[in-house]
């Protein structure tokens, strides 16, 4: 028998499996997803590899095979049904293999882990007693204390013990007096106490809903489903009440949730109905509390897994049912190859482990509303909020008109008004600003010369400790006191970031508790939780934030919403601005009023005539999409047609744009008339990281011809090693930012 071996070595151009002898004695052991020690190259150095399949038939002259050498002990072993993911997530995606298989397998090795140890008496009550004795008479005080407490704890302690104990310990384990035993600890990220088993009566929609899928899924049937509810319908009822029915059959569920905010009120809605059930998996868990967990997944000790899409690769054994929560979001969309969107990855899974998919969002996708009309996908409507909770009043102010009347501050006359009543009447309110830091950018009044990234083609952001920063790379530096270029002293900050937000709304509610929520205050672990615990239990009063205070949260006395600038997502350089805006605008509204008291919403822009603006302001989806649907058909973008964005860089400007034409000109030359090719063409972020950047796109109604396209692309770079040597590629699959 054979191995298919691709090497987990950091040159991932080394893109294609190795064959390997399987040691006789190995046989048993050795299947999809093991990893094993191999000799590889002239020196037969020792290195890591994935089995990615195993067979009967010798690629090779078996002669010339080697045979593997080991296996490795302490990995966690990938389920074949990973393998085949990221085998599937490399054809359709791009990239290489080993990224592929680094994406399904979060956490790679075993994590050293904790363990707590126990001290245990083996000799008779008879030689205990003489030996406690004898310890007294000579004045042995460390071994009389340590026997003594053991016996007095009938014969068993924990090891919690000072450095000093370790010695006696250790004289009374050679002398077979104990023995010393230890359990192994899992972390456990979740620390709640409180399980009441909460649960919420659906209403007639939501129970038809939740039965209608159960009745697909008592009777075999796999499919995925689309649930479109407003702001406050109650999806995550539907969700709980499907997820108790699908591991009541001994089956496991992934729930994906887009943001790290959404982590905190999630996990204590699910952990009150299911318990101990549940688990988290997030970027801000230690590798050792990931491992832990999917440790306890792998071993049946937990059912369902919260997590943003790096969930989705938690290796169940039963796996029963996928749900995506705001299933719109941008962040379901990987940034590093490969590519993979966690929906379109998430049926995949689906199919291979005969489990269902659930699709949730106030703001659908376009991709996902097309495909449920088109009937891939089974569409359910929520179209009122639960608890008779009624949709917030919502007011467009237009900004242009503001300044007419003389008003230059960042909050409208109307915005104001409503924030005095509401810090009056003690309720809460939410300021939404799609921008963090202090201001936006800075630049010299005397030359114009804005202050940009050495690395990224992209201006400094000003922050108010005194540094400009580059959200891209990273880079930070003082602020200059004179202009660089000119010298002048008239170099100012433009624009506004949620830090000077917070401070304008401070000078003018200076009585008011005032917390901000972006990446500057929640880079460490727990933030998000502390903040937003704090704001759920009343000791803030307003909140100011980016996109993260937007996106499903609940808070039943937040009565006002403010939208400070909704225009700042919808002239972004891609075809999904108009989408974008709706949803954050949707969403944000979506916030106000969701307990008792009726909420308000003021929406702040330049642009009150935009269909976006209109169509989130009144709620209404339909007009949305028919608007945004009619402009996709007419300029071919998806879900319409499919496009592949192909990203050529690299550290040489010229080298960068030599490559693109290269690459453009292959690709000219085997496309047909269906296949619409644009480019190459400076990326809207020219230089990011010190590499210059060209963007080519294809649009075309077949995503396989796509697909072809993409491996074509790979095998030219690949025959022409020496010539693109300095060259990197990257593709996107109908692109969403």
């Amino acid at each position: 028998m054979y191995a298919n071996i691709i090497i987990d070595i950091s040159y991932e151009k080394l893109d294609r499996p190795f064959q390997y002898i399987i040691p006789d004695e190995m046989l048993a052991d050795v299947a999809p997803g093991v990893q094993v020690f191999i000799p590889f190259g002239q020196g037969n150095r020792l290195i890591k590899g994935y089995v990615i399949e195993v067979t009967d038939k010798a690629e090779y002259d078996v002669t010339r095979l080697k045979s593997i050498n080991s296996i490795v002990t302490d990995s966690i072993q990938v389920e074949s049904r990973l393998i085949k993911i990221a085998a599937w997530m490399r054809d359709n995606y791009g990239g290489t293999m080993n990224q592929a298989i680094k994406t399904v397998i979060p956490v790679k090795s075993e994590i050293r882990h904790k363990e707590d140890r126990y001290l245990r008496l083996i000799i008779e009550p008879e030689e205990q007693n003489r030996l406690l004795e004898y310890f007294k008479q000579k004045n042995m005080t460390a071994r009389y204390r340590l026997l003594r407490t053991l016996i007095d704890n009938d014969g068993s302690i924990e090891a919690k013990l000072s450095k000093a104990a370790n010695e006696v310990i250790r004289y009374f384990e050679q002398q077979n007096i104990i023995k010393v035993e230890k359990e192994r600890i899992m972390r456990n990220p979740i620390k709640l106490s409180d399980i009441d088993n909460e649960r919420k009566e659906l209403n007639k929609t939501q129970r038809y809903i939740a039965e209608s899928i159960e009745r697909d899924y008592d009777n075999g049937i796999r499919e995925t489903y689309l649930i479109h509810g407003v702001t406050g319908s109650g999806k995550t009822e539907v969700y709980m009440e499907l997820i108790e029915h699908v591991i009541a059959k001994g089956r496991e569920v992934i729930m994906l949730i887009p943001e790290i905010s959404l982590t905190y009120q999630t996990v204590m809605r699910f952990y009150k109905r299911f318990g101990d059930n549940v688990s988290i998996i997030n970027s801000r868990l230690s590798k050792g509390e990931k491992y832990d967990q999917f440790c306890r997944a792998s071993s049946g000790e937990i059912k369902i897994m919260i997590g943003p899409r790096s969930a989705l690769f938690t290796p169940f054994n039963n796996l029963g049912l996928i749900v995506i929560d705001e299933e719109h979001e941008g962040s379901y969309k990987s940034e590093n190859s490969p590519k993979y969107h966690a929906r379109e990855t998430a049926i995949k899974i689906a199919q291979l482990s005969n489990a269902s998919v659930i699709l949730g969002s106030a703001t659908p996708s376009v991709t996902s509303y097309y495909n449920a009309l088109n009937g891939r996908y089974r569409l359910f409507r929520l179209n009122e909020r639960a608890m008779n909770a009624i949709m917030p009043k919502v007011d467009i102010v237009d900004l242009r008109e503001e300044l007419k009347q003389g008003n230059k501050s960042v909050f409208s006359r109307r915005l104001q008004d409503l924030m005095r009543d509401r810090i009056e009447k003690k309720e809460q309110i939410m300021l939404f600003l799609n921008r963090r830091g202090y201001a936006g950018f800075v630049s010299c009044r005397s030359c114009g010369e804005a202050m940009k990234c050495p690395h990224c083609d992209i201006t400094l952001t000003y922050h108010n400790e005194g540094k400009l920063v580059c959200h891209y790379c990273g880079y930070e530096t003082p602020m200059p006191k004179l202009c660089p270029k000119c010298g002048s002293k008239y170099i100012a900050t433009f624009g506004t970031g949620t830090q000077k937000i917070e401070d304008m709304v401070k000078k003018m509610f200076p009585y008011s508790r005032v917390v901000r929520m972006d990446a500057d205050t929640t880079k460490h672990k727990n933030e998000h939780e502390k903040i937003l615990s704090a704001y759920a239990r009343g000791e803030a009063d307003i909140l100011v934030g980016t996109q993260m205070i937007v996106k499903g949260h609940d808070f039943p006395n937040v009565t006002l919403v403010g939208i400070l600038a909704a225009d700042l997502s919808l002239y972004s350089q891609d075809y999904v601005a108009g989408e974008r805006t709706f949803d954050l605008l949707t969403q944000a509204a979506g916030r106000a009023g969701r307990g008792n008291k009726p909420g308000e919403v003021v929406i702040q822009t330049y642009s009150p005539d935009n269909y976006s603006i209109i169509a989130a302001a009144g709620n209404d989806y339909e007009s949305f999409y028919n608007s945004e649907i009619m402009y996709r058909q007419l300029l071919e973008y998806p879900p319409v047609a499919n496009m592949l964005a192909i990203l050529v860089f690299s550290t040489e400007e010229d080298i960068a744009e030599h490559s693109a034409d290269k690459i453009r000109e292959c690709i000219g030359n085997v496309a047909d008339d269906t296949e619409k090719i644009i480019g190459p063409s400076k990326a809207s972020l020219y230089k990011a990281n010190d590499y210059y950047r060209y963007m080519i796109y294809i649009k075309c109604k077949d995503y396989e011809k796509l697909v072809k396209i993409k491996n074509m692309v790979e095998l030219y770079m690949n025959d022409n090693v020496n010539y693109f040597k300095k060259t990197g590629i990257q593709f996107d699959f109908n692109p969403i930012n």
